[in-house]
């Protein structure tokens, strides 16, 4: 097959898919054929996106009309097997994600399959091809380190779908899924260096309740042994820097991979008395990471400029990973790292590290009983599992008002949400279809919703279409009003604003500003068409900063955060920002939803002006009893960066090339006044004006929520 064109398929259009097909273009003669997946709608973005000919939902019938010769498994674990099997059974080379399977058994059923039709299975284990771990191997192979005797390997960083959902995946649904889900990474890093070990110690702890019920453990500790080896692996997931690491010491020598840097270190003892020797192995590991962090800025630099560089460690892991299973399967014999055979020994080590843990009775099964609701509630909110919208909920519950929601993932709802009061209608904003049955009945409309896009075109499809959309189904159908979250966003807020009314229009440059401030702006000018047009009863609400229990409390509204604990705040930091607590929030648009003869109208929704973004950052290292590394930066450096940026793309030919425009950095420092007697007049809107309570409930709740 080394000289054919080989057709390639891909099962699951998730985010791992996009590294997949980044990798596939570095594969000579591979030509991505179709993808499939669940939703209709992913495959079919992702197929325009990566210019995929087909997208299908039906797995078999891809592979009927593809007859691809190699298919990638890049679904969720618990369809693994199933995929796999029917991949094989297609007669395709199958490469799938870790893990492997769910269960020992499935993996030796695909092992089976693909030896008897005599294909093969690899399993991406990426950790093993990181430019680090691979230094690592090649020293204890060759005997620099000499027989080992203690081997570490870490895996600490913080897990945000514990707190944000979403809580139906697959590696939240059991406790020890998460084992096989992140802890194949160090299990497999194990196999490769000292074979299968004996299984010793396992402890579970830290366990935190999830929103649905059930429980996660964030600390995992396994201690094993092979052969003259101690084995000690740890999980953690916690609030952090991101550590992740893999440790061996032999008879001479110690070597260290740090898989977040990508960078490796060997320690070895030199031939000088002990004290010069501690001072020269220093300057050697000193000098080795300065060459390795300059060849990894290289790297990264040279895929910016499309010079074959492999970007980030992780994208030039699977790179890696990617290309030797495509030489592997040319040559009939994949390398052992790759191996169906590896796979199936993880997922064996992996299973009885959960069952000497004893946390598998704990096990629950995602509900669907929230969706199965059978009222008729006169209110639909779109966006009402989000930070607004479960505020918006429980007031309207606390009133003992029914509520529908429009809702793609019905087995994630939070607990708060599982309430006979609310109906749940599983649907998708992208699908009119699903919009048409969610307004049965419905005279008040709420579309708090936001996409998750980075391209105009991505915002146009999945935020502004899809408002426009509903916009006009609500006029069809004569609801009583609709209520659409702008954003403050769309206005220029910069330091020519002055005092900003509920009268002022959105930026009159909004197409030079960023994506999500115009596809905003847009969707108040779709709706605002339709309500001239077609008399649709619209509302704009244009939230401030919204900060508060359940949120984040590293606003970017604040600065831009490179991780928590470091800020670049925009500007000097030192003007009051239009900040707004959540509960204020949703008060605003139960009103809007309510008060007679406002329709056509937009409120600026901003609570008294009382903290600078310097007071928001010193009162979290008060409370939080920690440091944040706080840079001022005026808006003219990061325009700077931006224009180098925007260069760059146009020199090689990035899709994205739009210029910047500094008025949208500038905005971000919130120089601008907010008058909001509109909204206190007309909705009778009194916001918290106490700054000690914004304090507790807009940092202190969200912190302490952070650092539980």
């Amino acid at each position: 097959m080394s000289g054919s064109t080989l057709n390639v398929c891909f099962v699951g259009a998730g985010f791992i898919a996009e590294y997949h097909a980044r990798a596939l273009r570095r594969v000579k003669g591979a030509r991505l054929a179709g993808v499939c997946d669940a939703s209709a709608a992913r495959a079919q973005a992702f197929a325009r996106k990566w210019s995929v000919p087909a997208a299908y939902s039906d797995l078999q019938q891809m592979l009927a009309e593809q007859k691809p010769q190699v298919v990638h498994v890049l679904t969720p674990p618990d369809q693994h097997c199933a995929a796999a099997l029917a991949a094989i059974d297609a007669g395709a080379h199958v490469l799938l994600e870790k893990p492997m399977c769910v269960s020992e058994e499935e993996a030796q059923r695909v092992t089976a399959r693909a030896d008897a039709r005599g294909v093969c299975v690899g399993v991406n284990h990426n950790l093993l091809f990181f430019e680090a771990y691979e230094d690592l191997r090649r020293d204890v192979r060759t005997g620099r380190l000499g027989p080992l005797n203690h081997v570490v390997l870490a895996h600490h960083a913080d897990l945000a779908a514990i707190k944000s959902g979403p809580w139906d995946a697959w590696m939240l649904r059991k406790p020890g899924n998460i084992v096989l889900e992140l802890g194949s990474h160090a299990i497999s890093a194990v196999l490769d260096l000292v074979g299968a070990p004996a299984v010793g110690y396992v402890e579970a702890s830290m366990p935190v309740v999830l929103p649905p019920g059930g429980r996660f453990y964030r600390r995992w500790l396994v201690s094993a042994h092979a052969g003259a080896s101690v084995v000690e692996v740890s999980f953690l997931f916690a609030p952090g820097l991101c550590d992740r690491y893999v440790r061996v010491r032999g008879a001479v020598g110690v070597g260290i991979a740090d898989i977040e840097a990508d960078a490796y270190v060997l320690d070895r003892r030199t031939v000088w008395s002990d004290d010069i020797d501690r001072y020269v192995r220093t300057r050697r590991t000193g000098a080795r990471m300065r060459r390795r962090a300059g060849s990894a800025l290289l790297e990264y630099v040279r895929s910016k400029l499309g010079l074959g560089g492999g970007g980030n460690p992780f994208e030039s892991s699977i790179v890696r990973s990617v290309g030797t299973f495509y030489r592997g399967i040319a040559e009939a014999r994949l390398d052992e790292r790759l191996s169906g055979q590896r796979g199936l020994e993880t997922v064996r080590w992996c299973c009885r590290i959960i069952e000497r843990s004893s946390v598998e009775e704990e096990s629950r099964s995602v509900s669907t009983a929230a969706a199965t609701g059978s009222g008729r509630p006169a209110i639909l909110i779109i966006g009402g599992t989000g930070f607004v919208g479960r505020s918006l909920v429980r007031r309207f519950l606390k009133a003992d008002r029914p509520v529908r929601l429009l809702v793609r993932r019905p087995g994630s709802l939070p607990k708060e949400l599982v309430d006979p009061r609310i109906d749940i209608c599983a649907g998708d904003i992208l699908n009119p279809d699903d919009i048409r049955k969610a307004l049965a009945g419905v005279e008040l409309v709420y579309h708090l919703a936001r996409a998750q896009a980075k391209t105009w075109e991505e915002y146009e499809r999945l935020d502004v279409e899809p408002t426009r959309v509903l916009g006009e189904l609500s006029a069809e159908r004569g609801v009583r009003r609709l209520v659409y979250t702008g954003s403050i966003d769309s206005l220029y807020t910069g330091a020519r604003a002055g005092v900003i009314t509920d009268d002022t229009p959105v930026d009159a440059r909004i197409h030079r500003r960023n994506n999500y401030a115009r596809a905003k702006a847009a969707g108040e000018a779709a709706l605002m068409d339709i309500h001239r047009r077609a008399g649709l009863p619209v509302v704009i609400i244009r939230p401030g900063i919204v900060i508060g229990r359940g949120g984040n409390v590293w606003h970017w509204g604040v600065g831009m955060w490179l991780g928590p604990g470091v800020c670049r705040v925009w500007g000097a930091g030192c003007n009051k920002l239009p900040l707004v607590l959540v509960d204020d929030v949703a008060e605003a648009l139960l009103r809007a939803g309510e008060v007679p003869g406002i329709e056509g109208r937009a409120y600026n929704i901003v609570g008294e002006p009382c903290l600078s973004a310097r007071e928001y950052l010193e009162e979290i290292e008060r409370h939080g009893g920690l440091e944040i590394q706080k840079y001022f930066v005026p808006p003219w450096r990061f325009y700077l960066v931006d224009m180098f940026k925007w260069v760059v793309k146009v020199v090689v030919g990035h899709p994205e090339r739009r210029m910047p425009a500094y008025r949208d950095w500038e905005s971000r420092t919130q120089r601008a006044t907010f008058d909001c007697s509109g909204a206190r007049r007309d909705l009778n809107w009194q916001p918290v004006r106490d700054r000690a309570i914004l304090i507790a409930e807009g940092i202190h709740a969200p912190l302490d929520e952070w650092l539980a």
